[in-house]
């Protein structure tokens, strides 16, 4: 049986006031019944265990006493590095409750950053998720210079020597613990995020529980979805936008959590789930769309023409909403009909036939990917942000309006402005207060008027919507002087179902070169469907001759709609996915262009050879 939530006072009349304790506790009072958090066994082939918000409340509060009894205390670091399984998410709370600051580190985080993050907070409890996670931290636990001291074990580990997780809850709760509980106040820090390092070692971004609360106040007055919305949870807690969507605003919206511990099988659980809103990184909705373009070039000739036909319908009704306008009550028929009939069975397939609140960010989302779902009439609401500004800091909105290919218009707590060399600046309410120091202290980032310099080029249009061109650090200046925008470029790449991912490359050189990845869903499908032999799978089908003659057509495709600058002049086909276990890619599925680079320098240089 669970006890009462322990009552933490009124809320603040300010929203941006509360802290996520006081939601908890709000949670147990005003919904205890109402479910919050759902997860599989590890195989994710058993029935489904969900707590109530009552029962997250006690369990936490068990958990924060276990935590305790390990020394943990209020303001101190603790690394979190497992995947999204109940452990992760209810020892981040639990910690919050305590008044100590969760740290999560990304699975694939090497040797050299976990050291370099333990040393940087001062952590001296990590938990890890089993033996392989014990094994590649131990190292930095026996480091003289961190101050790491213990490693807490989720998984049963073989060859002991570490405390298991189990250990947390085997003493009862003494009485007077509660007042040790649900202390927090707006300013303090609610977590630190460690940037995921695409160039240099990461950054700890220090966020308060009130820039994330003016930040979930924020998103709440953009986005429309039903109470108590399910959110699948399947990118790193490591991640901002997960640590949003996934902790952060479930608390303050009393909704329910459904974890996916394995990424890969997030399809599996949308299907079952049919979720009302769903996020995903360009790379996911890619990877989705080149599964969905799959399936359509396999259809008999008459079935692919009624799904075009409803493709082009939609498109048209979602045009009109784009601009702001009513779509005709014809139009609004024929879409009517359209969806029943052709739309919705086949999102069902997916489990996107409920979907009301589709959403992206993280890097330009390309425009062909942002259209093809159109065509579902599922607008992708773009958005963009970073760390540091506490996640969204742009959102398109289906109830504050949209532009296709656009990040939408800032959100209510930050403002924009442009630099002279064209660097967007924000400041505002949820943006952060500084990067932490190993000595706990935090260097600010600001300048004196309290702008970000976000590192990302881009415009504002004449509607307020931003428009992004691409990492200032990343944009390509030629040999002849000009700028180009990789992203720009590789999107247009991109737009052939055959080319997955991309990479353009041609700093102080005369011209662009590429890397091209076929995709793996779509290039098996092209093959069958012009009678093209798959042998040896995506390596046979980049060596095929008619394979190379259609990228070659994609290629030249996509430099019709650059500029000579932009063009690609010569190209290299890889057969070999990228992606974090290989280190191409970030966690959250970000090229790693310095890594690319250096992996595939021979190719690089080949391609420049006379």
């Amino acid at each position: 049986m669970t006890s009462a939530p322990r009552t933490t006072g009124d809320l603040p009349d300010d929203p941006a006031d509360r802290t996520l304790p006081q939601l908890l506790a709000r949670n147990a009072r005003e919904h205890p019944g109402l479910p919050g958090l759902s997860w599989q066994p590890a195989d994710q082939d058993g029935d489904w265990t969900t707590y109530s918000w009552a029962e997250i409340h006690e369990h936490t509060r068990c958990l924060a006493a276990g935590y305790r009894a390990l020394g943990v205390g209020r303001g101190d670091h603790v690394l979190l590095m497992m995947a999204n399984r109940p452990e992760h998410w209810l020892s981040d709370l639990a910690l919050v409750r305590l008044g100590a600051v969760p740290v999560s580190v990304y699975g694939t985080a090497a040797p050299e950053q976990i050291t370099h993050i333990a040393r940087n907070c001062r952590a001296r409890l990590a938990v890890v998720e089993g033996a392989a996670q014990a094994t590649a931290w131990e190292p930095t636990l026996a480091d003289a210079d961190t101050p790491l001291e213990r490693l807490l074990v989720v998984e049963a580990d073989p060859r002991g020597g570490h405390l298991p997780y189990a250990a947390l809850l085997h003493e009862p709760v003494p009485a007077q613990f509660d007042k040790e509980l649900d202390t927090a106040r707006p300013e303090d820090p609610l977590t630190v995020v460690y940037t995921s390092g695409t160039t240099g070692e990461p950054k700890g971004v220090v966020l308060t529980h009130r820039q994330v609360m003016s930040n979930a106040l924020a998103l709440d007055a953009v986005v429309e979805l039903p109470p108590h919305v399910e959110h699948i949870c399947y990118l790193p807690f490591a991640h901002i936008a997960e640590r949003m969507l996934g902790i952060y605003l479930p608390c303050h919206r009393a909704s329910h959590v459904r974890l996916c511990a394995d990424p890969a099988r997030v399809g599996e659980v949308v299907r079952k789930a049919r979720p009302a809103q769903f996020f995903g990184v360009p790379r996911v909705w890619e990877k989705l769309s080149a599964a969905v373009r799959a399936v359509l070039s396999l259809m008999p000739a008459e079935q692919r023409d009624v799904m075009d036909r409803a493709f082009e319908v939609a498109r048209e009704h979602v045009a009109y909403r784009e601009r702001g306008e009513t779509p005709p009550a014809e139009l609004a028929e024929r879409y009517t009909r359209a969806r029943a009939d052709v739309l919705l069975p086949m999102l069902a397939a997916g489990g996107l036939d409920r979907v009301t609140w589709a959403a992206s960010a993280s890097a330009p989302m390309p425009v062909d990917v942002v259209r093809f779902w159109a065509g579902f009439g599922i607008v992708v609401m773009d958005a963009w942000g970073l760390t540091e500004t506490t996640g969204v800091a742009t959102s398109n909105s289906p109830r504050t309006g949209f532009r296709l290919g656009s990040v939408g218009r800032p959100v209510e707590s930050v403002e924009l402005r442009i630099a002279d060399d064209g660097e967007i600046l924000v400041r505002g309410t949820s943006v952060f207060s500084g990067y932490l120091r190993p000595d706990g202290s935090v260097r600010s980032a600001l300048d004196a008027e309290g702008w970000l310099a976000t590192g990302d080029i881009g415009r504002i249009d004449e509607d307020g919507y931003l428009w992004l061109t691409d990492r200032k650090k990343e944009m390509i200046i030629t040999s002849t002087g000009k700028n180009v925008s990789p992203a720009l470029v590789e999107n247009a790449l991109k737009e052939h179902p055959l080319i997955g991912q991309a990479m353009v490359h041609g700093d102080n050189r005369s011209y662009l070169v590429a890397l091209l990845v076929l995709d793996a869903e779509s290039a098996p499908a092209w093959a069958a469907a012009h009678g093209v032999a798959a042998e040896g799978g995506l390596a046979g089908l980049a060596g095929h001759p008619a394979v190379r003659a259609e990228v070659d057509r994609a290629v030249a495709a996509a430099n019709s709609r650059l500029n000579r600058t932009e063009q690609v002049k010569r190209y290299e086909l890889l057969a070999e996915e990228w992606g974090p276990a290989t280190g191409e890619l970030t966690p959250s599925l970000k090229m790693r262009r310095r890594v690319i680079r250096d992996k595939y320098a021979d190719e690089l240089s080949g391609l420049y050879e006379d």
